[in-house]
Order: C-alpha cells, then sequence, then structure tokens
C-alpha cells in the first residue's frame, strides 16, 4: 500500500463528508459537514485517531505483505473553530503522527505532519418542500509544519506538499433528518526528496517529484436534534494521475491512490454541563488501487467558548 494515503485518512478522518444540518451552536463541526459555530464563539478540542492495515493493493491486485505485517498510525491532533460571522467560520488542524510496523525492519516515524487552515462559507440557504436546503463554500490550504522525509512509505507521516482544496457542499435538512453530497478538487505542489534520480515508469535523474492532483466525492444522511448527531457516509477519493506500486517495490510518493470509504459518526453535547462535545466515529476502505484496506476509529473532546459580550 501507498502509506501515503492512510495517513490521508488520518489527517482528514474527522473531516470525511458528514452532511448535517446548520445549527448555530454546533461547536465539533468540520470541512466537510454543515454545521456551522455562531459569531464570536471559538470551539477548541482534540482528537486522537488509530488506521491500520494487514492487506493492500499493488495496483488492483490485493495482498499482503509479511514483511511489514500490520502497519498502523496513531494521529493526534488540535482543532480549533472560531465564528467570523454565523456565516463565515475559520478552522485549524495540526496533527501528530506517529507510525509503526508490527514485523520486518522498517522503522515508524513520528512528528508533526501538516498544518491546514480551513474558511467555510454559508453561501445560500433556500427553503424547499418543508426543509431547508443549504450550499456550503469551503477553502482549505495546507503546509507542512516539519522537516519529515515523504519518500519513506509506508512508514512516512505523510507526503510533504502544499495543498489548495476547495469544496462544494449541499446539504437538505428535513425535521431532524438530514442528507448531504459534496465534490472536493485538491491541488498539490511538487515535494523535494533525499536522493537525486528515482523509477516510476521511467528513470528520473531529479529530486523533485511531481504530485498528481485529486478529488472526491461523498454521499451522506443522518440525524440531529438538540444534543445528537449521527451521519453514515460513503466517500470516493481519486488521483488524478500518478503510477502503480511495482511489483514487490516500495510504495512512492507520487503513486495514485484511489479509495471508496465507508464511514459513520456520532456526537454528543452535554445539557448539564454546557460546552462540551464528545465525538467518536471510524471509517473502513472497501476498495481502493494502491492503497491500505484501512480501517480507522477515532474519538475526540471538544468546549466552547463565548469571546462576545453576550455572556447568555
Amino acid at each position: 500500500m501507498s502509506k501515503s494515503l492512510l495517513l490521508f485518512l488520518c489527517r482528514y478522518s474527522i473531516i470525511i463528508c458528514f452532511c448535517l444540518s446548520n445549527v448555530k451552536m454546533a461547536c465539533a463541526q468540520t470541512d466537510g459537514d454543515a454545521l456551522m459555530i455562531t459569531k464570536n464563539f471559538y470551539c477548541a478540542g482534540g482528537t486522537y485517531a488509530n488506521s491500520s492495515w494487514t492487506n493492500y493493493w499493488e495496483g488492483t491486485f490485493k495482498r499482503d505483505n509479511l514483511n511489514l505485517g500490520k502497519v498502523s498510525a496513531n494521529t493526534y491532533s488540535f482543532i480549533g473553530n472560531y465564528g467570523i460571522t454565523s456565516k463565515l467560520n475559520i478552522m485549524f488542524n495540526a496533527p501528530y503522527v506517529s507510525t509503526h510496523a508490527s514485523a520486518g525492519t522498517l522503522k515508524g516515524q513520528s512528528g508533526l505532519q501538516d498544518l491546514s487552515v480551513t474558511l467555510k462559507w454559508l453561501t445560500y440557504q433556500y427553503s424547499l418542500a418543508g426543509g431547508k436546503l443549504s450550499f456550503f463554500s469551503i477553502f482549505t490550504g495546507s503546509l507542512p509544519l516539519g522537516n519529515y522525509e515523504p519518500d519513506f512509505q509506508p512508514m512516512s507521516i505523510g507526503l510533504h506538499a502544499k495543498s489548495a482544496m476547495i469544496r462544494g457542499l449541499l446539504n437538505y435538512k428535513y425535521n431532524k433528518f438530514l442528507l448531504g453530497a459534496s465534490a472536493q478538487y485538491i491541488q498539490r505542489s511538487n515535494i523535494t526528496i533525499d536522493r537525486n534520480a528515482y523509477y516510476t515508469t521511467d528513470l528520473v535523474y531529479s529530486n523533485q517529484v511531481y504530485m498528481p492532483n485529486a478529488n472526491n466525492i461523498a454521499l451522506s444522511a443522518g440525524y440531529l436534534d438538540q444534543h445528537i448527531y449521527f451521519a453514515a457516509n460513503i466517500t470516493k477519493a481519486t488521483t488524478l494521475g500518478g503510477t502503480d506500486i511495482r511489483k514487490n517495490d516500495m510504495p512512492f510518493p507520487s503513486n495514485t491512490m484511489n479509495e471508496t470509504t465507508a464511514g459513520a459518526m456520532f456526537k454528543y453535547s452535554f445539557s448539564a454541563i454546557s460546552g462540551w462535545e464528545l465525538l467518536a466515529g471510524g471509517n473502513y476502505v472497501l476498495n481502493g488501487r494502491n492503497v491500505g484496506q484501512t480501517q480507522t476509529l477515532y474519538g475526540g473532546v471538544f468546549y466552547l467558548f463565548n469571546l462576545s459580550k453576550n455572556t447568555k
């Protein structure tokens, strides 16, 4: 597998599209849902995610690798979200990632991965058939926080590419039931690796690696009331270019990494201790190309701060 995508999943394990409804005081929102935080409120929290795989796709051929055993990644993220207005939020995410293989001699890596900053704009709302239809425009940029080495797959903690992402999110809420759909395009910069030549389908005499861009689409359905929401989703991620892992070779950062993932998330907002929220969920790769059949479990705790002069 390309561990790159396992780490892509870790990084976005909490932001894979949970298309919920627009709720004025939602705290543990992501860049892939329809939750908004109100003006002058700030939500801060931490999450933990564990992802692992034993089987992977080498191109389209599914196999295992006894020299790796079970490959896992632990991701610890600090997440913040501020309401600039009730229709415009800014979010950030800074993860620390560590990797491990249960067999063989490859040493796991650890360190700060990439800082991502997101602007989420509630662009349009419309009453439709007794419910509410909403459209969101979401813009994300990310850059590496550390000088980690991307050319050490599958143990590297990331791709070390700068990224710019744009997502359109359409959400429909009827009573307490929710339906959503989104599409995202990801533009990635080239990366520099610590060698002067490498081979994909041809021998390249350079330390610069062209990173293919990517996109993903997602569908979701869920339920939301004052304290609880639950959402299930399916996401299809596609790399726009790249190469397959060569037979019995290590993955490479610019490999094609396609996958279809199913997931679910649960969130609970406390009433007795106002401001606190708990988050839990998981994802599983159903099918892919040059990726591991990864299962991801995650959880988090968040608190909502009122930074306005209104203390209610």
